[in-house]
């Protein structure tokens, strides 16, 4: 019999009972202990989802003196840096929620956390464990598009806009851009070999989010609702991104792969206003080639599933942990998204082209 693998959860909110329905859902897996910083909250949360034999604490350093094996940080994006880089040092492997951090200061010395302590640190991309964006993935790396010189990707939603937590500067960070823009930019990047950014320029509003019509936080809403940019990737590579909250419009588009010998436009499943991008699911995927000098269109088959995303992340997460495997999803890899994101969000704020930097770590 496998030793059980004992996990912490840190933050309460949302998301977090996510997780727990996760591990519960694997064989020889125990969440031992859950912390929140805001007083009963994580009592509330032990009571709410009925978790025998837990402990709770208020600050999460005095759940890292337990022996645990792992922990899911699920703390707001302003607060995953520190619970991340003291969960490392106190020995423990991190399932860290998306986006990684509010700047890319804090994911540089996360991912250098990792790397000196020699734990996992595991970014929670799950729609990667969508089998189509392993064919998307696969077919991009076959070579058959030929040199990729242009990728577009994004989503918007008609009205997809969150509150709370989500909607300010001060705990979010950014906005749209890393609630759901992160997603998209992960299955271009993915595809393509997570290539590193050169430049960014950008620009965003929040047209919608201000205003008490569309919004009932208007006055608390400090953060984009669109943007888009132009990132300069190497191998001359450009991607055009864009990302939506809300708009009068029904969609932004698919994303596409533009090569010199192919190329294949993939669009998002589902409808409705919070449908749209990326976290929603592959709807058609279609190769643009020619055939003895004409013009193809060819359907590549969905594959249809039935798997739990959110399980499957977790899951692969704590099978790492028992295999001493690598991070599925590694903080070393999603710092190039990381580094786009603080470029989209200086240049924004310049309005300015940009230059992305990232260290040797």
């Amino acid at each position: 019999m496998s030793k059980s693998i004992r996990i912490g959860i840190i933050g309460t909110g949302g998301i977090a009972g996510q997780h727990l329905r996760s591990y519960r859902m694997i064989e020889d897996v125990e969440v031992v202990a859950v912390a929140d910083i805001v007083p009963g909250k994580a009592e509330n949360f032990v009571r709410r989802w009925e978790i025998p034999h837990v402990t709770a604490f208020e600050d999460y350093r005095k759940m890292l003196e337990l022996d645990l094996d792992g922990v899911s940080v699920c703390t707001p994006n302003a607060a995953h840096f520190h619970p991340t880089v003291d969960a490392l040092r106190a020995g423990k492997h991190v399932m860290l929620e998306k986006p990684m951090s509010v700047t890319l200061e804090e994911s540089i010395e996360m991912v250098g956390t990792a790397k000196e302590t020699g734990l996992l640190l595991n970014v929670g991309f799950q729609p990667r464990y969508d089998p189509n964006m392993k064919t998307i993935h696969d077919f991009i790396q076959s070579g058959q598009l030929g040199k990729v010189y242009y990728v577009e990707t994004g989503g918007g939603r008609r009205r997809g806009m969150p509150g709370g937590t989500f909607i300010r500067k001060e705990l979010a960070g950014a906005g749209a851009m890393a609630d759901i823009g992160c997603y998209s930019l992960d299955l271009a990047l993915h595809a393509l070999g997570y290539p590193k950014p050169l430049t960014v320029s950008a620009s965003t509003t929040n047209h919608f989010g201000t205003n008490a019509i569309y919004h009932p936080e208007a006055a608390s809403f400090d953060v984009e609702d669109f943007g888009t940019a132009l990132i300069r990737l190497e191998g001359d590579l450009v991607l055009n991104f864009k990302i939506s909250w809300a708009m009068h419009m029904d969609t932004l588009g698919g994303t596409m792969f533009l090569g010199t010998d192919a190329g294949l436009k993939v669009t998002p499943s589902g409808k409705g206003p919070w449908s749209g991008v990326f976290d929603g699911g592959v709807g058609s995927m279609t190769l643009y080639h020619d055939v003895r000098g004409h013009h193809v269109e060819s359907s590549i088959p969905i594959i249809e599933h039935k798997l739990d995303l959110f399980v499957e992340k977790v899951r692969d997460f704590v099978r790492a942990i028992r295999d001493n495997a690598p991070a599925p999803i590694s903080g070393e890899q999603i710092l190039r998204n990381q580094a786009i994101i603080d470029g989209f969000l200086r240049s924004s704020q310049l309005k300015r082209e940009v230059e992305v930097h990232i260290p040797n770590i």
